[in-house]
């Protein structure tokens, strides 16, 4: 009788130990506005990500990964809940998360999981399903950012942090993983960075990079917008002339201007620094903003010198981000976590890096609408996978608590992308769809909804009845507006059908 509860002792303690390896690690990476081409890891980046890159070698690039709706706080909430926006209700930036309704975070603390979030998460109420948080207050600030952090369901706790932010984040993360982690239980861990949200201010270690360098421009960048729907042309989004010079692109105005829009914070955030900070941040942009008020540029040249002096910043703020990223993955491995850790990169939307003339999101448009999504999952995915399987940030909720072993609630809308990182399948859609909400608002971008499929793309301008009907595949830069064309008159009436049928089956409510 001993000897046989001894054994069973013994097989209990083996399975509570396969348990555990059974039950993965998460870390998962979310970033603010990383548009596709400025990862190495894609074809045609501008800038090479090496870190980054390790994450899609050790596992699999997602190359027609969508989100559902083009703007950061209801990306956000679509990703942790699983559902559309009219489901969960922030529809814009304006919305308040209600925290009562079901969340994947929420579900695998329920289910045994350590969760922790660190950094970015912009949606007014405070986060839960969280066993420790310390997120930004608000957007953030790139330099001396305020945190708030709560420790089981504590008041929050405010304080400011001297340093840069993607510098701070990391470093709270790795905090919690060596000092606050329960190590006896798997954990979620999600890293949510601010950058590269607009204002693009890089941190002291990217100040220098690319002084030299002159990045090409997109054969877009003088668009006129000509035969498309109106909304493309009343946007306000134009690098010629929606870029304020102090708050965006570093130039400081004349003794005595008067500020307007968002140049009223540029000072503000200059003010975050210390001395030692701010004197190397002038060095580095002082010559260069003297050279450029000399010479009076106008036009198209400074529109051209706008565009070098965006991307500098825009990409010095994304290798702070791949060198971070990369700190933080050497850890998983100096301390034996990453054979068991399942990592997740992407991003909350895409970016316009000059496409159309335009830099920030919201449209339906390529650049936005896809995202750099990289998951690696050691043991499961073949090193160095890609796949062209239409996929969405709706995706995440689901596939996260698959791979946890934690069944998803009905409510959820996305679909468990398992079975493509297994290699069991090669799609789980053949058409998504996507709506953008936030009109009247900043960048005066109409509300519209639409459809992607693997070629085509319509989209809907409901309130000034306006089409868009593209063939990304015979015109990826999306400038040849094909609606009504008689040539594609059968694609129009299928992706019409499939628009109505995705309504349905997502509850949309009529517009």
């Amino acid at each position: 009788m001993k000897k046989y509860f001894l054994l069973c002792s013994l097989l209990l303690v083996i399975g509570c130990q396969t348990y555990k390896q059974k039950s993965p690690n998460i870390v998962f990476f979310l970033v603010d506005d990383h548009a596709f081409k400025a990862l190495s890891a894609y074809e045609g980046s501008l800038i090479e990500t090496p870190n980054l890159d390790r994450i899609a070698n050790s596992g699999m690039r997602f190359d027609a990964a969508c989100v559902t709706n083009a703007i950061c706080a209801p990306s956000r909430t679509v990703i942790l809940t699983g559902t559309h926006s009219h489901i969960n209700g922030v529809v814009d930036n304006g919305s308040r998360f209600d925290s009562t309704q079901p969340t994947f975070p929420l579900l695998m603390q329920e289910a045994g999981y350590q969760t922790a979030l660190i950094g970015k998460w912009h949606l007014k109420s405070n986060p839960v399903g969280f066993d420790y948080w310390d997120i930004l207050n608000g957007q953030g600030q790139y330099y001396a950012p305020e945190f708030m952090k709560s420790v089981d369901g504590s008041e929050p706790v405010k304080r400011i942090l001297e340093g840069y932010c993607t510098d701070l984040t990391t470093d709270l993360t790795i905090d919690w993983l060596g000092e606050k982690r329960n190590k006896d239980k798997p954990f979620l861990l999600l890293c949510h960075h601010k950058a590269p949200h607009r204002s693009w201010m890089p941190g002291p270690n990217q100040l220098e990079l690319f002084a030299d360098t002159e990045f090409p421009e997109p054969e877009t960048l003088f668009d006129d917008w000509k035969g498309r729907a109106s909304p493309a042309s009343t946007q306000e989004m134009t690098i010629s002339d929606h870029m304020y010079l102090w708050h965006d692109l570093m130039v400081p105005p004349e003794e005595g201007t008067t500020l307007e829009g968002p140049d009223k914070w540029a000072q503000v955030n200059l003010d975050r620094m210390s001395d030692l900070q701010r004197t190397a941040w002038d060095e580095t942009f002082n010559p260069e903003n003297d050279a450029f008020i000399k010479s009076d540029l106008k036009g198209d040249d400074l529109t051209r010198w706008k565009y070098q002096r965006y991307m500098k910043n825009y990409l010095r703020c994304i290798k702070g981000i791949d060198e971070n990223v990369g700190r933080l993955l050497d850890y998983l491995e100096e301390n034996d976590l990453n054979e068991n850790t399942i990592v997740v990169y992407m991003s909350d939307q895409g970016f316009f890096l000059g496409e159309h003339g335009w830099y920030d999101k919201r449209f339906m448009y390529e650049p936005c609408l896809r995202i750099p999504l990289l998951i690696s999952w050691p043991g499961i995915i073949d090193n160095g996978s890609t796949t062209e399987a239409l996929v969405q940030n709706l995706d995440l909720a689901q596939t996260i608590l698959a791979m946890a072993g934690i069944d998803a609630p009905t409510l959820m809308q996305g679909e468990s992308l398992v079975p493509i990182l297994k290699g069991e399948t090669q799609t789980c859609r053949d058409a998504l769809y996507y709506h953008y909400y936030e009109f009247p608002g900043v960048h005066n971008v109409q509300r519209h909804e639409g459809v992607r499929t693997n070629q085509y793309k319509i989209i809907h301008y409901y309130e000034i009845d306006e089409w868009e009907l593209f063939d990304f595949k015979t015109d990826p830069t999306e400038m040849k507006n094909l609606y009504n064309d008689p040539q594609y008159a059968d694609v129009q009436n299928d992706l019409k059908r499939k628009l109505d049928s995705l309504k349905i089956k997502y509850e949309v409510p009529r517009t």
